[in-house]
């Protein structure tokens, strides 16, 4: 993706992706602690990220409201938004960046265990690749 996403659209972007799905309520609830926003503003930023097809919305089973859903062309702007991170930041090292990573924030049990399994996925794609 070319454009950069605002901050606050990232953040109701990424509000989304943890759920897969919800309404506009429940992304200012989660945003809540984070970034207060009105009810208005949340659609507000709802409505530019489904212009720019990164969020598409259906009628909710009972009521008005809508239901939202990130795109895949969401996750290819999660992409390029660490890609620009890794490569002004960190000089394309990406240890360099989950180093810095967990020097802000210790990883837990459940996360190292997680990496580990990456990281041997990656291993073994490696050696497909061969």
């Amino acid at each position: 993706m070319s454009e950069s996403l605002p901050e606050a659209e990232l953040e109701v972007l990424a509000r989304l992706q943890e759920v897969g799905e919800a309404q506009a309520s429940e992304i200012r609830q989660r945003l809540q602690p984070l970034r207060p926003l009105s009810h208005a503003s949340v659609m507000t930023l709802l409505g530019r990220l489904q212009a720019k097809g990164l969020v598409t919305r259906r009628k909710a089973e009972v009521g008005k409201a809508f239901v939202f859903s990130p795109t895949r062309k969401a996750r290819e702007a999660y992409r390029d938004v660490v890609g620009r991170l890794l490569e002004r930041v960190f000089a394309n090292d990406p240890v360099a960046l989950v180093s810095s990573l967990f020097g802000a924030k210790q990883p837990t049990a459940e996360e190292l265990a997680r990496l580990e399994a990456l990281v041997e996925r990656l291993h073994e794609e490696e050696d497909e690749e061969t």
